[in-house]
């Protein structure tokens, strides 16, 4: 069982959701590396790590979501596969020199950060990698952008999950 922050400043993805979404992920997983930007609790960066993923990078503003990320990762057992890092999303692309194979994108819904934080990660995606966003449904999202399109779309009620790849990725 997993810390979360108290108030309402962080917004676990629903289990429901969370349980989709990996079940259509499952064979992707299996050593990749993950980028799990707006961590807050770390939950999906944690759950790619349960599943496999070789590596995950939790980035989030917050000193408190920080602090409970780390405390997460401890006590799942992944500390030597995790990196916290305390950052500004746009900080972090910029200066990041990494590059992942899985990133989730789960900005806060009423900030507005979709967009432009999916064109400010997708420097950093692997040639076959892919960028899992996850926002209320009238959230409008571009079909393509900086070379990635809309491979899927799922809706599970209040939220949508879309997911870009490259454009070449799609075809076959």
């Amino acid at each position: 069982r997993l810390v979360t922050p108290d108030g309402r400043d962080v917004r676990p993805t629903p289990e429901k959701v969370k349980e989709a979404l990996f079940s259509a992920l499952q064979f992707d997983i299996e050593g990749r590396r993950v980028l799990d930007l707006f961590a807050g609790s770390g939950q999906l960066g944690i759950e790619a790590l349960s599943r496999g993923a070789v590596s995950a990078t939790l980035v989030d503003s917050s000193a408190v979501s920080s602090k409970i990320i780390k405390t997460n990762i401890e006590n799942c057992g992944f500390g030597d596969r995790a990196r916290i890092i305390q950052s500004d999303y746009l900080a972090f692309c910029a200066m990041c020199n990494d590059v992942f194979d899985i990133v989730f994108l789960d900005p806060p819904y009423k900030a507005g950060y979709l967009m432009t934080a999916l064109k400010a990660v997708l420097p950093l995606v692997s040639d076959f990698g892919f960028v899992i966003c996850e926002h209320p449904p009238e959230v409008e999202t571009l079909e393509k952008v900086g070379g990635f399109e809309i491979y899927r779309t799922y809706r599970y009620g209040k939220v949508n999950v879309t997911v870009y790849r490259k454009g070449e990725a799609n075809e076959g």
